[in-house]
């Protein structure tokens, strides 16, 4: 009796498994505007800069002195909507990177040039005093 019982109910799963497959599974594909494309991108391309510019050694100190895990802050920054991430990322481009450098440069040369003239140094052995 238990085995009449145990066939039957074996024989009715297998039967009820077997007629699921009789039912066509459907796939669905949209498309996507280029605009929505280009957003998404655009998004991940700012995104990707604003965490380089805080993985900056310069920044994340910063962030570390105002009492800000430099960690915590890429997630917080992840999480931005889009137009906050957008103005975070054009605050970023605004900001000088290395502002003055040239004028630096510039400084130390005439600098040198100067006292190379005035015989204090050797730098350019071609110019100085009574050299012309």
């Amino acid at each position: 009796m238990i085995r009449l019982f145990c066939r039957n109910t074996i024989v009715a799963i297998v039967c009820l498994m077997l007629s699921g497959l009789a039912y066509p599974i459907s796939a669905s594909a949209n498309f996507i505007a280029t605009a929505d494309y280009l957003a998404a991108e655009d998004r991940q391309a700012r995104l990707e800069r604003v965490q380089a510019a805080l993985m900056q050694e310069r920044i994340s100190a910063r962030l570390t002195e105002l009492g800000v895990d430099p960690a915590q802050a890429t997630q917080r920054v992840a999480a931005l909507s889009d137009s906050e991430l957008v103005q975070l990322d054009e605050k970023f481009q605004e900001l000088p990177a290395g502002a003055g450098a040239l004028e630096v440069v510039l400084l130390v040369f005439l600098l040198l040039l100067i006292l190379d003239l005035t015989g204090v140094t050797n730098v350019f052995p071609t110019i100085g005093p009574g050299k012309t």
